[in-house]
């Protein structure tokens, strides 16, 4: 066939479409297009299952083309989009002291998380090695700090960094199997794409692809889609659900068998009235609006299932436009409820049929549509931006990678099989100590990020690679186990200053480690204890600085008075922290100025007033019209035997005996202990003693405010 002429594929679940595309400087023209229906369940979800049955087909249509074409030795294929598995995965990373400071940490990052998304894949089709798959695509979700939703990782603080992924990825057995089926029916793969690719390259060219745009691909089984954004195609995805519902829904409804609904189906689309013929014979006209009434569920349901995965796909958000391509494309009013769906526009959402490729041709007795657009796309594609197997060197073990975008080295390292989160070194030992009774845990240094060589200069993982590179992707060190001093916890030892009574001390913290005392500069090892004391309360101010007669006043004061326990409050200290009444426990700020004293000095006379004694009694009388107060013991306190006075101290502990004297009444002779007598100088007899002007004996009792008087006789000499 000559050179200008391109033969392709299109091996579908249902069928296989030949087409022969004619180039003629950047214009084509579809000059054939032959179908030929499987004639067993051969394929499933776009993947070869039975590879002689698919050959065989492949081979028919082949024959039919070369009675007019001659000799056909090459063929242009695509692995179906509906092979492609779609996977959400996160990745972890400690971060704890060490932020995120480069797009490169980043880049590890994600690659870690699509790793993850290729396990999940193998994990799901029972295969071990998550090689078998091909990453064709994966865009960011999100990034997290300490499971907080981020937009930027770049010098963020906290424990962990993630980023969670949506990836893409083809089985390699779907490429195997397809170059297999090629080959027994004697035919070289000429090139290689993707249907998605396929489509998207001729109805949404790179120019356009900083848009972001769904294209869907409904076909009889499945519906495939593909978003671009950013200048490139993010996702690919697909939903179980397409033409076929929608035949099914037409055949129970109007009670047709397959074919004839199938039939009726592509009638709609052209016309707004349908004659059809049931199962039981009858003729039947129905309108448009009728039927499409009656199968409104299942347009809902394929509707639903299409816009779910867009969003999926897209973060969650609707797409600027959808691009609906296929034979499923046709069912009625499939635009306009998608778009209400997706809250879009209805004139955002639109059929494409091979008409709206540029530059494209075709012959008579080709139709257009929307149907052929995936085997025309084929044929474009291939020949314009084939996909190609690169072959490069990772650590000197070959890898081949599925060339759909520009391959870098972090695909070269994910194709290679190498853990990328391995690739970076451990972090040093961690050291374990106590600080004041609480754990610490001291982490090691962070270990370095991997040494990355593309044909032995330092590249990093975003570089671009060509066939035949070497990539060597080396360890980095593993980090070391903390090597640090006192001073690199507290950074300086806690000072303080008080005045006690007047007086200044200045307060340094003690430092010990496992019990010794020690200084910043000592260094720590794992599993120490280490203990920082600086007086937190007044109580502890006061035994740091060993002021013990201070601490003794704030204690309670006891007296053992005739062998009980007794505490007296007005002989306990009280405390005032800058000028306002506390207590020892207290906090203390920087501000210190403490005065400790008693409430009552503890003497004997203080005592008995505490505690209620009468020590003595008292009375007032005039002696001679001399106010003269006269008084007797009421009561003692003895201390080891000896008897104590008013003004006598006593110390907390004191052991003391109390004893009260019996009551008696005051006698006029008692005056005399107060006062005293003398004999006038004229005096002759004998004196009378008188008690309020009457007379009395010394024994007469008085009372307050009595009188009291000695009278004696007096001479007088005459002149």
């Amino acid at each position: 066939m000559q050179n200008n002429k391109i033969f392709a594929l299109d091996i579908g679940t249902r069928s296989v479409v030949g087409l022969i595309l004619e180039e003629n400087e950047e214009k084509y023209k579809v000059l054939d297009l032959v179908v030929k229906e499987h004639k067993a369940r051969a394929m499933v979800d776009g993947q070869i299952h039975d590879i002689q049955a698919v050959s065989y087909v492949i081979k028919e249509v082949k024959e039919l083309l070369e009675k007019t074409y001659g000799k056909l030795s090459k063929v242009c294929v695509a692995a179906a989009g509906r092979s492609l598995k779609t996977e959400r995965a996160k990745a972890i990373v400690n971060i704890k002291g060490k932020p995120i400071i480069s797009q490169e940490d980043i880049l590890y990052l994600e690659l870690a998380a699509v790793q993850n998304a290729q396990a999940i894949a193998a994990e799901q089709q029972a295969i071990e090695n998550f090689q078998s798959y091909y990453c064709v695509g994966y865009s960011v979700l999100h990034y997290f700090i300490d499971d907080q939703l981020i937009g930027n990782l770049i010098d963020q603080q906290g424990d962990e960094a993630s980023v969670e992924i949506i990836a893409t990825f083809l089985p390699r057995v779907v490429v195997d199997s397809l170059i297999k089926a090629l080959q027994r029916a004697d035919l070289e793969l000429d090139a290689l794409t993707l249907e998605p690719i396929a489509a998207i390259n001729v109805l949404v060219p790179v120019s356009m692809r900083r848009l972001n745009v769904a294209l869907v691909d409904i076909g009889a089984g499945t519906s495939d889609i593909a978003i671009t954004n950013a200048g490139t195609v993010v996702a690919y995805g697909m939903v179980p659900t397409a033409g076929d519902e929608i035949t099914e829904a037409i055949s129970d409804h109007l009670l047709l068998d397959f074919p004839d609904a199938e039939q009726a189906k592509r009638e709609l689309w052209e016309n707004d009235a349908i004659t059809v013929h049931d199962i039981l014979g009858f003729e039947n006209e129905l309108s448009k609006v009728d039927v499409v009434k009656q199968i409104s569920p299942a347009i809902d349901k394929l509707s639903k299932e299409i816009s779910m995965e867009i969003r999926e796909l897209n973060n969650g958000q609707p797409p600027k436009a959808v691009m609906l391509v296929g034979g499923g494309s046709k069912t009625p009013e499939l635009p306009k409820r998608l778009a209400g769906m997706l809250n879009l526009p209805e004139n955002r959402v639109a059929i494409r049929g091979a008409e709206a490729i540029q530059g494209l041709t075709f012959a008579e007795h080709i139709p257009g549509g929307p149907e052929h657009i995936t085997p025309i796309g084929i044929a474009i594609s291939a020949r314009k931006s084939p996909i190609q197997y690169v072959t490069v060197m990772v650590n000197n073990q070959t890898t081949r990678m599925f060339e759909v975008k520009d391959l870098t080295v972090g695909d070269c390292i994910l194709a290679s099989g190498i853990l990328i989160n391995k690739l970076y070194g451990k972090p040093g030992m961690a050291i374990f100590v106590t600080m004041n009774g609480q754990q610490v845990t001291i982490p090691g240094s962070y270990g370095e990020p991997p040494i990355l060589l593309k044909n032995g200069k330092e590249c990093s993982l975003e570089d671009q690679i060509t066939n035949g590179d070497e990539i060597i992707a080396q360890k980095g060190a593993d980090g070391e186990q903390s090597h640090i001093r006192i001073r690199d916890l507290i950074d300086e030892i806690p000072k303080k200053h008080a005045v006690i009574n007047g007086k200044s001390y200045n307060i340094a913290a003690i430092i010990k480690i496992n019990g010794k005392k020690a200084s910043l500069n000592d260094k720590i090892s794992d599993r120490d204890s280490i203990k920082v004391d600086i007086p937190d309360s007044i109580s502890e101010l006061l035994s740091t600085l060993n002021l013990n007669e201070l601490l003794n006043v704030l204690h309670p004061f006891k007296l053992y008075i005739n062998g009980k326990e007794k505490v007296i409050p007005n002989f306990s200290g009280e405390i005032r922290l800058n000028g306002r009444r506390t207590t020892e426990n207290e906090t203390l700020s920087s501000n210190i100025d403490v005065n400790i004293a008693r409430k009552m000095t503890p003497t004997i006379s203080n005592l008995a007033s505490s505690m209620g004694h009468l020590l003595k009694r008292s009375i007032t009388v005039f002696f001679n019209d001399e106010k003269i107060t006269i008084s007797k013991t009421a009561g003692e306190y003895k201390r080891n035997g000896e008897i104590l006075k008013q003004e006598e101290e006593l110390f907390s502990g004191d052991h003391i005996e109390w004893n009260e004297a019996s009551e008696s009444t005051f006698i006029f002779q008692d005056i005399f202990n107060f006062v005293e007598v003398n004999k006038p100088k004229n005096a002759s007899g004998n004196f009378s003693i008188l008690l309020n002007n009457e007379e009395a004996t010394f024994y007469s009792p008085i009372q307050n405010g009595d009188h009291l008087e000695i009278v004696w006789p007096t001479v007088t000499y005459d002149k």
